[in-house]
């Protein structure tokens, strides 16, 4: 019998400021961090831009995590977009770093955003304007400690995830994320906590932020790539991590029914970070609870995240 809907839905909290926010090699105070209303990017959504976390470590000092690893794919993001970024690789990782020094932040969320401007309008982007800014502020679990210690509800959406071939899905592009509002706008009227895209074959690619791992039969198994989901990097680093466990993962194509019989289903991102799933179309996963094995990676995750696990410093990059 299918279980009668409860909802523990997590709301999150108002955006907290910080002081001052990089646009264009210059700091301007927070509320100075405007932009025209007619740029480019706010009609038509041509830009790139990442997600990225920096934390406290175990010795009271501040690290962004994979930094050079969220550039790198800031920099692919726009040339898979054609878009020519005006500054180097060496200067982006350096801006962020001062935008958390500037804002005397310990622990934080980065945002760095690739955009076009307003000196010219049309589909054409050719000659206009390219612009880099860069925010961050405190922000906490994105779905909510709940939801990170307890598992959250997610559903399988009615959108689908974009096919490789119209929008190049190993960009994270901005007008991309059209696609993962309306997943998740619609998950959480219904009840839920996020949503989960199928690809245009039906088989399962990714939540609206976030890549999918499951454990069915004792091994651990996520999408593979060729499944329209964005390359994440906390993705890579739970394979890392499971290397490093020897939990036994592979990557593949999974089914629909496949996710309503694992026995443990979590969701990562750097938003999300390790996010356990424990119901799915109002089925149960496994015990209905957050499983000993993707227990195990979070701790696991975060102990290297705050500089415990020596093998795994070299993901953070001291401020």
């Amino acid at each position: 019998m299918i279980p009668a809907l409860t909802t523990t839905l997590w709301v999150p909290n108002t955006l907290e400021k910080s002081e001052k926010i990089w646009i264009d090699g210059k700091f301007v105070p927070w509320h100075e961090a405007n932009v025209h209303v007619l740029t480019h990017t706010l009609h038509y959504g041509y830009g790139v831009f990442e997600g990225i976390r920096c934390y406290q470590t175990h010795d009271k000092k501040s690290a962004v995590f994979r930094l050079n690893e969220h550039v790198d794919r800031l920099f692919n993001s726009a040339v898979i977009l054609g878009i020519n970024i005006p500054f180097t690789r060496e200067a982006i990782r350096a801006a962020i770093l001062n935008v958390i020094r500037e804002n005397k932040l310990v622990e934080c969320y980065i945002r760095p955003i690739v955009f076009l401007g307003h000196n010219k309008m049309g589909l054409n982007p050719n000659g206009v304007d390219v612009r880099v800014a860069i925010a961050a502020w405190p922000w906490g679990a994105y779905l909510g400690d709940e939801g990170m210690n307890r598992g959250i509800r997610v559903k399988i959406s009615s959108f689908a995830r974009h096919h490789v071939n119209i929008t190049m899905t190993r960009a994270k592009a901005c007008g991309y994320y059209i696609n993962s509002i309306l997943a998740k706008a619609e998950a959480v009227q219904d009840g839920y906590d996020e949503a989960i895209l199928l690809d245009t074959n039906g088989l399962v690619s990714e939540g609206s932020g976030e890549n999918i791992f499951l454990l069915h039969r004792g091994r651990l198994r996520t999408p593979s790539l060729s499944c329209a989901n964005l390359e994440g990097i906390t993705r890579d680093a739970v394979i890392q991590i499971c290397e490093h466990l020897n939990i036994p993962l592979a990557d593949g194509f999974i089914t629909r029914d496949e996710l309503y019989i694992a026995e443990e289903l979590f969701l990562t991102g750097t938003a999300a970070e390790i996010t356990p799933v424990r119901e799915i179309d109002n089925r149960t996963i496994g015990a209905g609870k957050k499983g000993p094995t993707t227990d195990l990676i979070q701790k696991t995750f975060f102990e290297a995240v705050r500089g415990e696990i020596p093998k795994f410093r070299h993901w953070l990059t001291e401020v």
